[in-house]
């Protein structure tokens, strides 16, 4: 499933052949993805200008004067910036066209999005969607204190606490792991057992861990292409994901995976003591 820095290195991929430009066109393949798509989408779009673009947790947001287009890339979903003219495959349900250019969205599995929150429903934080979701873990509220402050009841592990994303959205399966090796915490330990100085530790490796993937194009595991068609590198530079049995890069005790909430959980039973 693409994660923050996926969708992060999509919106940007997006931004430049979106901004400031007019819909013109909306063809819609199907009667829907996870959800239906709104009724009379098109209508709703075209002739519209999107001002901006914007992320909340795995939501992409695409902007407009009277609300804001969601849209989530589920498990397998893509955008692709294309000439209008580029003939449709199997699984592209959805197409927006601006300008010479049409952002596509396929979707194989379709578990992805696309949503509309008019204007008029309130501001975009109270769509039912994102009213829940926790701070944003690059933005300067998220820190080692807000971590501790709001696990203090907590008795679930921490990996599954990070994933919850009530209190920090966005960091899903790969960058949990990898950010809990980096901060050299346990994934089992229960969250309300760990102090203030990890949790610090913890939060800065977090975004570190967040900054670097966005700069290398997120992780290209299965279906994930950013908006030129070319894969990520960052599961170049896992210590921990996906490396089950392999020796650790820091000590050479070999990885370990756990299941976790029906999550794979990879660690170093080492470094991660």
């Amino acid at each position: 499933m693409p994660e923050l820095p996926e969708v992060e290195v999509t919106r940007r991929g997006v931004a430049p052949h979106l901004e400031g430009r007019t819909v013109t066109a909306v063809t819609l393949r199907h009667t829907g993805l996870r959800w239906p798509f709104p009724a009379d989408l098109g209508t709703t779009l075209v002739g519209h200008t999107i001002r901006s673009t914007g992320r909340r947790g795995k939501y992409l947001l695409v902007h407009f004067d009277h609300g804001t287009l969601l849209i989530h890339l589920g498990m397998s979903g893509h955008l692709r910036v294309l000439p209008p003219d580029t003939p449709p495959k199997k699984h592209d349900h959805f197409d927006m066209q601006v300008g010479d250019q049409v952002l596509r969205m396929s979707d194989p599995r379709r578990f992805g999005a696309v949503l509309w929150h008019a204007s008029n429903e309130g501001v975009i934080d109270n769509h039912l969607l994102l009213r829940t979701l926790g701070v944003e873990p690059l933005e300067a509220q998220f820190d080692g204190q807000w971590l501790y402050k709001h696990t203090r009841g907590r008795t679930a592990s921490i990996k599954q606490v990070l994933l919850a994303g009530d209190i920090v959205v966005g960091v899903g399966n790969i960058y949990a792991s990898e950010s809990l090796f980096r901060a050299r915490i346990n994934p089992r330990i229960a969250a309300h057992r760990i102090g203030l100085e990890r949790y610090v530790r913890l939060a800065q490796t977090i975004r570190e861990v967040l900054a670097e993937a966005i700069e290398q194009g997120g992780s290209t595991l299965k279906d994930f292409l950013a908006v030129n068609g070319q894969s990520g590198y960052f599961q170049q530079s896992y210590f921990v994901y996906a490396r089950t049995g392999e020796p650790c890069r820091i000590c050479k005790t070999p990885i370990r995976q756990i299941v976790q909430g029906q999550r794979s959980t990879f660690y170093c039973p080492n470094c991660q003591k």
